[in-house]
């Protein structure tokens, strides 16, 4: 690592927050570990690792590209893609013991007639309009169809909530998928998965439920206070240098800040758009010696700056991400979520691990 410039992940923090939720929702059988987008933007086994050792007993990813690099890592827990994939990558996802979703009658139909065998989860639309059966007779008649398959296991049926901070939506949801489900003997799935973070922590385990997925509360955001969940990611930088501006001398591409007094010193920070941190976070603030100081001017591919004060240094530590607080202000200014604000960091900055000593 030649830049400055990285991402600290904190494993323990990661570890406690599942540890914490799993003693906060005891009552599920499977807990699933939500690691698309390299677990959020933290990237590495070793925060699915630390996930495993905390209670997570299945993995979820989005595509099979990525179930195939995390099975790299880990070879033997379950992991169940999200995504549909094509029927000529089924071989190589049942070889692999990557569980698959079925959100379709083609999907179910062709499945159906593969000579490997392999488990899928069955995924109920109810209200998303993403991915998923929106007709019970359609569920049913999939679930006929893989049943009387030699090779197919159908180990799972699930859906997603869309907005778990509304009640009225929410529970049109539970309602909607006892109805979906109201022709199969759902008694007979091993595994049932309904909710994810948000609703997992807001609403009561549903009694035909065994399983629910954690996602963005592992990284410390959730909306109950109670919960006390910790901040796992930071994005830190260093001044590179400082300039002192003349009144009314501008910075960066565009001209577009214009220095509003004699001497106004910017601090030239070693981070910029192809890192994550895109044009739009201009006007919010980094934070040096714990202090906050605004981004001003056009953010550039690699740099940013910042107007400072006499106290900050070249050199000097710059906390561009401070802690899940500063995440979701954030996500505020951008109008966005902290999902976005965490996967957004490229892969170009390097990811260290923080570890407690033992």
């Amino acid at each position: 690592m030649y830049r400055n410039t990285y991402v600290k992940v904190y494993l323990d923090h990661i570890k406690r927050n599942v540890e914490t939720m799993i003693q906060t929702f005891p009552d599920y059988q499977y807990y699933f570990a939500v690691v698309k987008a390299d677990c959020y933007g933290h990237y590495g086994e070793k925060p699915i690792q630390k996930m495993i050792e905390a209670g997570c007993n299945y993995l979820a990813v989005s595509s099979l590209d990525e179930a195939m690099a995390v099975r790299k890592q880990f070879p033997s827990i379950p992991i169940l893609c999200l995504e549909p994939i094509a029927v000529s990558d089924i071989e190589v996802a049942f070889s692999n013991h990557i569980t698959l979703t079925i959100c379709s009658l083609e999907e179910a139909d062709e499945i159906s007639h593969c000579p490997y065998k392999g488990k899928v989860h069955l995924k109920v639309n109810t209200g998303m309009n993403r991915l998923g059966f929106s007709s019970k007779e359609d569920l049913q008649a999939v679930y006929q169809i893989l049943k009387k398959s030699k090779t197919i296991e159908i180990e799972g049926i699930y859906t997603h909530i869309y907005d778990a901070m509304n009640e009225e939506r929410t529970k049109k949801q539970f309602t909607c998928f006892e109805e979906s489900t109201s022709m199969l003997p759902l008694s007979d799935i091993p595994i049932v998965h309904v909710t994810a973070s948000e609703a997992t922590e807001r609403y009561p385990k549903l009694p035909f439920v065994n399983g629910c997925r954690f996602g963005i509360m592992m990284y410390g955001f959730t909306t109950s206070d109670q919960l006390q969940l910790e901040s796992t990611f930071t994005v830190e930088s260093e001044v590179l240098q400082i300039q002192q501006l003349h009144l009314h001398e501008t910075v960066g591409y565009d001209g577009i800040y214009e220095a509003k007094e004699e001497g106004e010193l910017i601090a030239v920070v070693a981070i910029g758009y192809a890192d994550g941190v895109i044009r739009a976070n201009r006007g919010r603030s980094v934070y040096i010696h714990g202090r906050p100081y605004p981004i001003v001017g056009n953010i550039c591919m690699d740099m940013l700056f910042v107007r400072v004060d006499e106290s900050v240094q070249v050199h000097d530590l710059v906390q561009v991400i401070k802690d899940k607080e500063h995440i979701l202000e954030i996500a505020h200014m951008l109008h966005t979520v902290p999902h976005e604000v965490l996967t957004s960091i490229s892969k170009r900055v390097p990811r260290i691990y923080i570890e407690s000593k033992k």
